[in-house]
Protein backbone atom coordinates (compact mmCIF):
# COMPACT_ATOMS: atom_id res chain seq x y z
CA UNK A 1 0.00 0.00 0.00
CA UNK A 2 1.11 3.58 -0.82
CA UNK A 3 1.58 6.11 1.59
CA UNK A 4 -1.61 9.23 1.05
CA UNK A 5 -3.18 11.75 3.05
CA UNK A 6 -7.11 11.93 3.08
CA UNK A 7 -9.52 14.48 3.44
CA UNK A 8 -12.98 15.18 2.85
CA UNK A 9 -14.30 18.41 3.89
CA UNK A 10 -17.03 18.83 1.82
CA UNK A 11 -20.75 18.77 4.43
CA UNK A 12 -22.90 16.19 3.32
CA UNK A 13 -26.95 16.65 3.80
CA UNK A 14 -28.59 13.90 2.63
CA UNK A 15 -32.29 13.07 2.89
CA UNK A 16 -35.78 14.55 2.41
CA UNK A 17 -36.03 18.27 1.52
CA UNK A 18 -31.93 18.50 1.86
CA UNK A 19 -32.53 21.29 -0.77
CA UNK A 20 -34.11 23.89 1.76
CA UNK A 21 -30.91 23.56 3.43
CA UNK A 22 -28.93 25.61 0.92
CA UNK A 23 -29.51 29.01 1.98
CA UNK A 24 -28.36 28.29 5.79
CA UNK A 25 -25.43 26.45 4.43
CA UNK A 26 -24.26 28.86 2.08
CA UNK A 27 -24.49 31.70 4.84
CA UNK A 28 -22.11 29.40 6.57
CA UNK A 29 -19.60 29.44 4.20
CA UNK A 30 -19.60 33.17 3.55
CA UNK A 31 -21.71 33.39 0.90
CA UNK A 32 -24.11 36.27 0.99
CA UNK A 33 -24.47 36.52 -3.07
CA UNK A 34 -24.25 33.42 -4.83
CA UNK A 35 -24.20 32.27 -8.36
CA UNK A 36 -26.47 29.86 -9.14
CA UNK A 37 -25.81 27.62 -12.41
CA UNK A 38 -27.95 24.99 -13.51
CA UNK A 39 -28.70 23.30 -16.89
CA UNK A 40 -31.27 23.85 -19.56
CA UNK A 41 -34.44 24.16 -17.61
CA UNK A 42 -35.30 21.14 -15.73
CA UNK A 43 -34.89 22.21 -12.41
CA UNK A 44 -36.54 25.34 -13.69
CA UNK A 45 -40.11 23.22 -14.68
CA UNK A 46 -39.81 20.84 -11.77
CA UNK A 47 -40.09 24.01 -9.30
CA UNK A 48 -36.60 22.92 -7.47
CA UNK A 49 -34.51 26.11 -8.42
CA UNK A 50 -37.52 28.58 -7.41
CA UNK A 51 -37.11 26.21 -3.60
CA UNK A 52 -33.18 26.78 -4.38
CA UNK A 53 -33.80 30.60 -4.70
CA UNK A 54 -36.64 31.08 -1.96
CA UNK A 55 -34.31 29.01 0.62
CA UNK A 56 -31.07 31.37 -0.37
CA UNK A 57 -33.00 34.69 -0.38
CA UNK A 58 -35.00 33.78 3.21
CA UNK A 59 -31.71 33.54 4.41
CA UNK A 60 -30.41 36.87 2.94
CA UNK A 61 -28.30 35.41 0.26
CA UNK A 62 -28.48 37.88 -2.89
CA UNK A 63 -28.89 35.12 -6.22
CA UNK A 64 -27.15 35.99 -9.80
CA UNK A 65 -28.44 32.95 -11.91
CA UNK A 66 -26.41 31.35 -14.94
CA UNK A 67 -28.56 28.64 -16.90
CA UNK A 68 -28.14 26.89 -19.90
CA UNK A 69 -24.90 24.66 -19.19
CA UNK A 70 -25.32 21.70 -21.50
CA UNK A 71 -24.08 17.92 -21.24
CA UNK A 72 -20.47 17.73 -22.31
CA UNK A 73 -20.07 21.43 -20.86
CA UNK A 74 -17.68 23.61 -22.87
CA UNK A 75 -15.30 26.31 -22.14
CA UNK A 76 -17.97 29.15 -23.72
CA UNK A 77 -20.21 28.61 -20.22
CA UNK A 78 -17.47 28.98 -18.35
CA UNK A 79 -16.28 32.05 -19.73
CA UNK A 80 -19.63 33.49 -20.02
CA UNK A 81 -19.87 32.49 -15.58
CA UNK A 82 -16.63 34.47 -14.98
CA UNK A 83 -17.50 37.08 -16.56
CA UNK A 84 -20.99 36.98 -15.12
CA UNK A 85 -19.42 36.74 -11.69
CA UNK A 86 -17.04 39.67 -11.85
CA UNK A 87 -19.63 42.05 -12.91
CA UNK A 88 -22.31 40.97 -9.86
CA UNK A 89 -19.06 41.11 -7.39
CA UNK A 90 -20.86 37.01 -6.38
CA UNK A 91 -19.09 35.39 -3.40
CA UNK A 92 -19.62 31.81 -4.20
CA UNK A 93 -20.86 29.59 -6.70
CA UNK A 94 -23.72 26.72 -6.30
CA UNK A 95 -24.72 24.04 -8.73
CA UNK A 96 -28.13 22.64 -8.95
CA UNK A 97 -28.15 19.80 -11.15
CA UNK A 98 -26.08 17.11 -12.00
CA UNK A 99 -21.81 16.49 -13.53
CA UNK A 100 -22.21 19.25 -16.12
CA UNK A 101 -23.46 21.85 -14.01
CA UNK A 102 -21.26 21.36 -10.98
CA UNK A 103 -18.08 21.03 -13.25
CA UNK A 104 -18.88 24.22 -15.15
CA UNK A 105 -19.82 25.64 -11.11
CA UNK A 106 -16.11 24.62 -10.24
CA UNK A 107 -14.45 26.08 -13.64
CA UNK A 108 -16.10 29.96 -12.98
CA UNK A 109 -15.53 29.19 -9.20
CA UNK A 110 -12.00 28.84 -10.12
CA UNK A 111 -11.77 31.46 -13.03
CA UNK A 112 -13.22 34.23 -11.02
CA UNK A 113 -10.19 34.89 -8.47
CA UNK A 114 -7.77 34.46 -11.23
CA UNK A 115 -5.67 36.81 -13.34
CA UNK A 116 -5.52 34.31 -16.21
CA UNK A 117 -7.49 32.18 -18.52
CA UNK A 118 -8.88 29.68 -16.41
CA UNK A 119 -7.98 27.04 -19.24
CA UNK A 120 -4.56 27.50 -17.94
CA UNK A 121 -5.83 25.25 -14.68
CA UNK A 122 -7.35 22.46 -17.77
CA UNK A 123 -4.22 22.74 -19.66
CA UNK A 124 -1.42 21.91 -16.73
CA UNK A 125 -0.27 25.48 -16.90
CA UNK A 126 -0.35 26.06 -13.66
CA UNK A 127 -2.21 24.77 -10.77
CA UNK A 128 -5.72 26.05 -8.68
CA UNK A 129 -4.58 27.98 -5.60
CA UNK A 130 -7.50 29.78 -4.97
CA UNK A 131 -11.44 29.31 -5.89
CA UNK A 132 -14.91 30.82 -4.62
CA UNK A 133 -16.66 28.40 -2.11
CA UNK A 134 -19.00 25.95 -4.25
CA UNK A 135 -22.48 24.48 -2.90
CA UNK A 136 -24.17 21.67 -4.57
CA UNK A 137 -28.18 20.41 -5.15
CA UNK A 138 -27.63 17.19 -6.87
CA UNK A 139 -29.94 15.81 -9.27
CA UNK A 140 -28.30 13.60 -11.57
CA UNK A 141 -26.51 10.44 -8.94
CA UNK A 142 -23.62 10.01 -11.86
CA UNK A 143 -20.08 12.01 -11.92
CA UNK A 144 -19.63 12.31 -7.94
CA UNK A 145 -18.47 15.83 -8.85
CA UNK A 146 -20.54 16.74 -5.75
CA UNK A 147 -17.93 15.00 -3.15
CA UNK A 148 -14.61 15.54 -5.32
CA UNK A 149 -11.94 18.15 -6.56
CA UNK A 150 -12.70 17.23 -9.83
CA UNK A 151 -13.62 19.23 -12.80
CA UNK A 152 -14.69 18.17 -17.08
CA UNK A 153 -14.48 21.08 -19.42
CA UNK A 154 -14.25 21.00 -23.46
CA UNK A 155 -12.63 23.55 -24.90
CA UNK A 156 -14.70 24.14 -28.10
CA UNK A 157 -11.17 25.22 -29.98
CA UNK A 158 -9.65 21.72 -31.05
CA UNK A 159 -12.81 20.17 -29.42
CA UNK A 160 -10.47 19.00 -26.21
CA UNK A 161 -12.40 17.50 -23.23
CA UNK A 162 -9.61 17.58 -20.54
CA UNK A 163 -10.09 16.34 -16.45
CA UNK A 164 -9.01 18.34 -13.85
CA UNK A 165 -7.79 17.43 -10.20
CA UNK A 166 -7.50 19.23 -7.69
CA UNK A 167 -7.08 17.89 -3.75
CA UNK A 168 -9.09 20.86 -1.93
CA UNK A 169 -9.64 23.67 -3.76
CA UNK A 170 -12.61 22.64 -5.83
CA UNK A 171 -14.07 20.06 -3.53
CA UNK A 172 -17.34 21.29 -2.76
CA UNK A 173 -18.03 22.87 0.80
CA UNK A 174 -21.93 21.59 0.97
CA UNK A 175 -23.48 19.15 -0.93
CA UNK A 176 -27.25 18.56 -0.45
CA UNK A 177 -28.43 15.10 -1.62
CA UNK A 178 -32.00 14.46 -1.80
CA UNK A 179 -33.09 10.98 -3.57
CA UNK A 180 -36.51 12.22 -4.70
CA UNK A 181 -35.19 14.79 -6.63
CA UNK A 182 -33.40 11.94 -8.54
CA UNK A 183 -37.60 9.79 -9.40
CA UNK A 184 -38.12 11.68 -12.73
CA UNK A 185 -34.73 10.98 -14.11
CA UNK A 186 -35.20 9.15 -17.31
CA UNK A 187 -34.13 5.42 -17.75
CA UNK A 188 -32.05 5.85 -19.79
CA UNK A 189 -30.19 8.96 -17.69
CA UNK A 190 -30.51 6.54 -14.80
CA UNK A 191 -28.54 3.75 -17.08
CA UNK A 192 -25.65 6.15 -18.20
CA UNK A 193 -25.40 7.43 -14.18
CA UNK A 194 -24.92 4.15 -12.58
CA UNK A 195 -22.11 3.35 -14.65
CA UNK A 196 -20.26 6.22 -14.75
CA UNK A 197 -20.13 5.86 -10.81
CA UNK A 198 -18.94 1.90 -11.22
CA UNK A 199 -16.13 3.03 -13.66
CA UNK A 200 -15.63 5.64 -11.13
CA UNK A 201 -14.80 2.93 -9.00
CA UNK A 202 -12.88 0.51 -11.41
CA UNK A 203 -10.70 3.57 -12.72
CA UNK A 204 -9.23 3.22 -8.83
CA UNK A 205 -9.72 -0.54 -8.37
CA UNK A 206 -7.52 -1.55 -11.27
CA UNK A 207 -3.85 -0.45 -9.90
CA UNK A 208 -0.42 -1.84 -9.87
CA UNK A 209 -0.47 -1.35 -6.10
CA UNK A 210 -0.02 -4.38 -4.23
CA UNK A 211 -1.25 -5.02 -0.97
CA UNK A 212 -4.76 -2.92 -0.97
CA UNK A 213 -7.26 -5.29 0.75
CA UNK A 214 -9.26 -2.95 2.49
CA UNK A 215 -9.97 -0.41 -0.26
CA UNK A 216 -10.09 -3.44 -2.85
CA UNK A 217 -12.94 -5.02 -0.69
CA UNK A 218 -14.63 -1.12 0.29
CA UNK A 219 -14.50 -0.87 -4.10
CA UNK A 220 -16.00 -4.46 -4.62
CA UNK A 221 -19.05 -3.88 -1.82
CA UNK A 222 -19.33 -0.68 -3.42
CA UNK A 223 -20.20 -2.06 -7.11
CA UNK A 224 -21.83 -4.99 -5.87
CA UNK A 225 -24.22 -2.69 -3.98
CA UNK A 226 -24.52 -0.91 -7.01
CA UNK A 227 -25.33 -3.70 -8.83
CA UNK A 228 -28.30 -5.22 -6.55
CA UNK A 229 -29.55 -1.05 -6.42
CA UNK A 230 -29.89 -0.55 -10.10
CA UNK A 231 -32.49 -3.25 -11.28
CA UNK A 232 -34.45 -1.72 -8.72
CA UNK A 233 -34.26 1.50 -9.92
CA UNK A 234 -34.65 0.81 -13.38
CA UNK A 235 -37.60 -1.50 -12.09
CA UNK A 236 -39.42 1.10 -9.90
CA UNK A 237 -38.14 4.80 -10.42
CA UNK A 238 -39.52 6.05 -7.42
CA UNK A 239 -38.20 3.51 -4.60
CA UNK A 240 -36.76 6.13 -2.23
CA UNK A 241 -34.45 3.63 -0.48
CA UNK A 242 -32.76 2.31 -3.80
CA UNK A 243 -32.60 6.01 -4.70
CA UNK A 244 -30.44 6.81 -1.74
CA UNK A 245 -28.56 3.98 -2.15
CA UNK A 246 -27.47 4.75 -5.98
CA UNK A 247 -27.33 8.67 -5.07
CA UNK A 248 -25.11 7.51 -1.61
CA UNK A 249 -22.94 5.23 -4.08
CA UNK A 250 -22.36 8.00 -6.33
CA UNK A 251 -20.97 10.03 -3.90
CA UNK A 252 -18.53 7.64 -2.64
CA UNK A 253 -17.28 6.13 -5.39
CA UNK A 254 -15.71 9.57 -6.47
CA UNK A 255 -14.69 10.91 -3.26
CA UNK A 256 -11.14 9.87 -3.00
CA UNK A 257 -12.06 6.56 -0.74
CA UNK A 258 -11.73 3.89 -3.31
CA UNK A 259 -8.05 5.43 -4.58
CA UNK A 260 -6.32 5.78 -1.04
CA UNK A 261 -3.27 4.16 -0.77
CA UNK A 262 -2.72 3.21 -4.45
CA UNK A 263 -2.09 4.24 -7.72
CA UNK A 264 -4.98 5.04 -10.08
CA UNK A 265 -5.79 4.12 -13.62
CA UNK A 266 -7.94 5.96 -15.59
CA UNK A 267 -6.93 5.11 -19.59
CA UNK A 268 -11.09 3.46 -19.62
CA UNK A 269 -12.32 8.15 -18.85
CA UNK A 270 -9.64 9.14 -20.61
CA UNK A 271 -10.48 6.82 -23.93
CA UNK A 272 -14.05 7.87 -23.53
CA UNK A 273 -13.76 11.75 -23.11
CA UNK A 274 -12.05 11.60 -26.92
CA UNK A 275 -15.58 9.89 -27.89
CA UNK A 276 -17.25 12.32 -26.77
CA UNK A 277 -15.35 15.14 -27.33
CA UNK A 278 -15.99 14.18 -31.18
CA UNK A 279 -19.51 13.51 -30.83
CA UNK A 280 -20.96 15.82 -27.96
CA UNK A 281 -24.51 13.96 -28.45
CA UNK A 282 -23.04 10.52 -26.41
CA UNK A 283 -23.71 10.43 -23.16
CA UNK A 284 -20.41 9.76 -21.49
CA UNK A 285 -21.90 7.23 -19.22
CA UNK A 286 -23.15 5.21 -22.70
CA UNK A 287 -19.55 5.46 -23.67
CA UNK A 288 -17.64 4.06 -20.32
CA UNK A 289 -20.25 1.62 -20.77
CA UNK A 290 -19.37 0.00 -23.93
CA UNK A 291 -15.00 1.76 -23.36
CA UNK A 292 -14.67 -0.36 -19.88
CA UNK A 293 -15.33 -3.47 -21.02
CA UNK A 294 -12.94 -2.91 -23.85
CA UNK A 295 -10.04 -2.12 -22.16
CA UNK A 296 -10.99 -4.82 -19.59
CA UNK A 297 -10.83 -7.43 -22.98
CA UNK A 298 -6.90 -5.62 -23.98
CA UNK A 299 -5.60 -5.20 -20.21
CA UNK A 300 -6.41 -8.49 -19.66
CA UNK A 301 -4.26 -10.70 -22.07
CA UNK A 302 -1.18 -9.22 -20.42
CA UNK A 303 -2.34 -9.23 -17.13
CA UNK A 304 -5.43 -11.02 -16.13
CA UNK A 305 -5.19 -11.04 -12.40
CA UNK A 306 -7.07 -7.94 -11.27
CA UNK A 307 -9.93 -8.55 -13.81
CA UNK A 308 -10.50 -12.27 -12.60
CA UNK A 309 -10.39 -11.50 -8.97
CA UNK A 310 -13.21 -8.96 -9.36
CA UNK A 311 -14.71 -11.50 -11.67
CA UNK A 312 -14.72 -13.95 -8.35
CA UNK A 313 -15.59 -11.60 -5.95
CA UNK A 314 -17.93 -9.16 -7.54
CA UNK A 315 -19.35 -11.38 -10.94
CA UNK A 316 -19.56 -14.72 -9.13
CA UNK A 317 -16.83 -16.56 -11.71
CA UNK A 318 -16.12 -19.55 -9.66
CA UNK A 319 -13.16 -20.49 -12.50
CA UNK A 320 -10.15 -21.44 -11.20
CA UNK A 321 -8.27 -19.87 -14.20
CA UNK A 322 -7.57 -16.31 -14.08
CA UNK A 323 -7.85 -15.92 -18.01
CA UNK A 324 -11.23 -17.74 -18.47
CA UNK A 325 -12.17 -16.10 -15.24
CA UNK A 326 -11.55 -12.42 -16.82
CA UNK A 327 -13.37 -13.68 -19.73
CA UNK A 328 -16.43 -14.57 -18.26
CA UNK A 329 -16.05 -11.88 -15.58
CA UNK A 330 -16.26 -8.93 -18.83
CA UNK A 331 -19.12 -10.74 -20.58
CA UNK A 332 -21.17 -10.72 -17.06
CA UNK A 333 -20.33 -7.28 -17.11
CA UNK A 334 -20.92 -6.06 -20.77
CA UNK A 335 -24.27 -7.90 -19.98
CA UNK A 336 -25.69 -5.88 -16.92
CA UNK A 337 -24.84 -3.16 -18.69
CA UNK A 338 -26.69 -4.15 -21.65
CA UNK A 339 -30.03 -5.60 -19.20
CA UNK A 340 -29.82 -1.22 -18.01
CA UNK A 341 -30.06 -0.51 -21.81
CA UNK A 342 -26.85 0.54 -22.16
CA UNK A 343 -24.85 0.10 -25.41
CA UNK A 344 -22.28 -2.30 -26.03
CA UNK A 345 -20.14 -1.09 -29.27
CA UNK A 346 -18.77 2.35 -30.24
CA UNK A 347 -21.21 1.54 -33.82
CA UNK A 348 -24.32 1.39 -31.70
CA UNK A 349 -23.23 5.35 -30.35
CA UNK A 350 -23.01 6.48 -33.97
CA UNK A 351 -18.95 6.25 -34.14
CA UNK A 352 -16.83 5.48 -37.09
CA UNK A 353 -14.04 3.31 -37.52
CA UNK A 354 -12.36 6.01 -39.60
CA UNK A 355 -12.35 8.40 -36.53
CA UNK A 356 -9.60 6.22 -34.64
CA UNK A 357 -6.57 7.83 -35.84
CA UNK A 358 -8.01 11.26 -34.20
CA UNK A 359 -8.86 9.93 -31.05
CA UNK A 360 -5.81 8.15 -30.93
CA UNK A 361 -4.05 11.19 -31.99
CA UNK A 362 -5.79 13.30 -29.39
CA UNK A 363 -5.79 10.80 -26.18
CA UNK A 364 -1.69 11.04 -26.43
CA UNK A 365 -1.45 15.03 -27.34
CA UNK A 366 -3.71 15.30 -23.80
CA UNK A 367 -2.18 12.40 -21.73
CA UNK A 368 1.71 12.00 -23.34
CA UNK A 369 2.78 8.90 -24.89
CA UNK A 370 1.74 6.22 -22.18
CA UNK A 371 -1.94 6.33 -20.57
CA UNK A 372 -2.82 4.16 -17.65
CA UNK A 373 -1.49 2.14 -14.47
CA UNK A 374 -2.41 -1.18 -14.22
CA UNK A 375 -1.09 -1.95 -17.71
CA UNK A 376 0.46 1.61 -19.55
CA UNK A 377 -0.58 1.84 -22.88
CA UNK A 378 1.06 3.38 -26.15
CA UNK A 379 -0.53 4.84 -28.96
CA UNK A 380 -0.95 1.18 -30.90
CA UNK A 381 -2.35 -0.22 -27.74
CA UNK A 382 -5.33 2.31 -27.22
CA UNK A 383 -6.15 2.09 -31.13
CA UNK A 384 -6.61 -1.67 -30.68
CA UNK A 385 -8.91 -1.24 -27.82
CA UNK A 386 -10.95 1.16 -29.60
CA UNK A 387 -11.02 -1.62 -32.63
CA UNK A 388 -12.45 -3.90 -29.85
CA UNK A 389 -15.07 -1.58 -28.66
CA UNK A 390 -16.11 -0.65 -32.20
Amino acid sequence: MNDFTYITPTRYVFGHDAESKVGALAIANGIRHALVVYGKGSVVRSGLLGRVKDSLEKSGVKVTELGGVQPNPTDEKVYEGIALGRKMLVEGVIAVGGGSAIDTAKAIAAGIPYNGDFWDFYAGKTLVEKALPIGVVLTIPAAGSEGSGNSVITHRNGMKKISLRTDMALRPKFSCLNPELTFTLPPYQTACGICDMMIHIFERYFSPTPAVEVTDRVAEGLIMAIMTEAPKVMKSPCDYDARANIMWSGTLAHNGLCGTGRAEDWTSHFMEHEVSALYPEVAHGAGLAVMVPAWMTYVAQRKPGKVAQLARRVMGVTCDDDMEAAKEGIKRLREFFCSLGLPSTLTELGVKESDIPVMVEKLHINKGPQVGAYVPLTSADTAEIYRIAM
